[in-house]
């Protein structure tokens, strides 16, 4: 049977009140965004100054200016060892404050940040760091200890566009390199911050996701910088109680299976007596595994008063695409991936295409463009702007989209 390649209109946003428009590719685009990811920071550092931008559960805490001064200087440092304009820096280090300096030193500097897992084994991280022809490691020395940042006189590069690749992230089972331009990357925080309404008044959110992939680092660290908001850091997910009282958290985010391991401290935390009810917004996001419904009637009894949300999305849309709100899980919860928003559009391809049913392809301005020295899986995952996702799903009536039973 022939292979069909039908499109689903765009009809159910979130994000829908954002302007988006029709690029001649084809594609849907923000028409008002910031040239690069570093001015979209640095704008909010000014206005935010005073406001804690990062802490670390038992460790450091740095307010928008301490964090942005010391980037800064990380950034000159890598200046003074040479590295430059669209070099590439690794990130291999645990998640935390100094994580965080790291990245954002590596982004201030003009090179392109490669995220790399702490937890993976040493061979397959080195083979990540070859791959992406890394110019500098921050974080690893060479048997495997932690090294000293760099320090230099405190250097931002302002030169970057739009088109310009800003982060280069590696998908967690094909070890492929994924290019995430800055348009990508604004786009997908754009889409965040419209899609869980988040506000500008100081939220809180406790980041569980590891930093080193998209739905930790795009999804969740950069949109609560571009809010205001204070990233709070639980270095293997340890003191969640802790947490939520003292650092008046009023957001949790994390994947179904950083949750699932959490199910023990989430049971705990009503029978304790941890006030939960300040939490406003739960956030679960995840491509290959979804959240269970029991997973997410457990969210739903820890914190009784949030709006649950759950956020489908690859390496390669820059770790969303598909959102549903979970508060009221339907019956076939382990199924649902959501509906498209920010800019996401789909379509299905295979003989059943037409009839809802088939591969789920995704474009839009969060999607990249191609994958990192890989011309050839490019062109195998790509059809003209269409990212096929690999993923067998459906499409009903009003947009909504399921996994399909194998």
């Amino acid at each position: 049977m022939s292979q069909l390649l039908v499109e689903y209109p765009f009809t159910h946003s979130p994000a829908c009140s954002n302007p988006l428009a029709r690029g001649a590719d084809g594609v849907l685009r923000y028409g008002n965004l910031t040239p690069a990811l570093t001015e979209l920071l640095d704008l909010q550092v000014h206005a935010f100054a005073s406001r804690e931008a990062v802490v670390e559960l038992g460790g450091p805490r740095l307010t928008y200016r301490e964090l942005w001064h010391s980037a800064s200087r990380i950034a000159g440092g890598l200046q003074e060892h040479g590295v430059g304009y669209g070099d590439r820096v690794a990130i291999h280090m645990p998640a935390g404050v100094r994580w965080v300096q790291a990245f954002l030193g590596a982004l201030l500097s003009g090179a392109v940040p490669v995220l790399v897992h702490d937890g993976l084994p040493a061979r397959v991280a080195e083979q990540v760091i070859a791959d992406s022809s890394a110019d500098f490691v921050l974080g690893r020395g060479a048997r495997g200890g932690e090294v000293e940042l760099p320090d230099g006189a405190a250097f931002i590069d302002d030169g970057a566009a739009l088109n310009d690749l800003a982060l280069l992230c590696y998908t967690s089972g094909t070890r492929k390199g994924v290019e995430l331009t800055n348009e990508n990357l604004l786009s997908a925080v754009r889409s965040v911050v419209a899609a869980l309404d988040l506000p500008t008044d100081g939220v809180r959110n406790l980041v569980l996701p590891p930093l080193a992939h998209a739905s930790g680092c795009v999804d969740q660290l950069l949109p609560t910088f571009a809010v205001g908001g204070t990233v709070v850091l639980a270095p293997e997910g340890r003191g969640l109680a802790e947490a939520i009282v003292a650092e008046r958290v009023d957001m949790v985010s994390g994947t179904p299976r950083v949750f699932a391991g959490l199910l023990p401290e989430l049971a705990a935390l009503r029978a304790d007596g941890v006030p939960t009810e300040g939490i406003s917004r739960v956030s679960s996001a995840g491509h290959a595994e979804r959240t269970p419904g029991d997973l997410a009637a457990a969210l739903r009894e820890a914190f009784p008063s949030a709006r649950h949300w759950s956020v489908w999305g690859a390496t390669e849309t820059s770790g969303i695409g598909l959102a549903v709100d979970d508060t009221e899980t339907p019956a076939d919860a382990g199924r649902v991936l959501g509906f498209a928003f920010g800019g996401t559009e789909l379509a299905l391809w295979g003989p059943k295409a037409a009839a809802g049913h088939g591969e789920l392809l995704c474009r839009g301005p969060n999607v990249t463009r191609r994958y990192w020295n890989d011309p050839e899986t490019t062109a195998d995952r790509f059809t003209g702007s269409w990212f096929h996702t690999g993923d067998q799903v459906s499409i009903d009536d009003h947009g909504l989209v399921r996994r399909e039973i194998a």
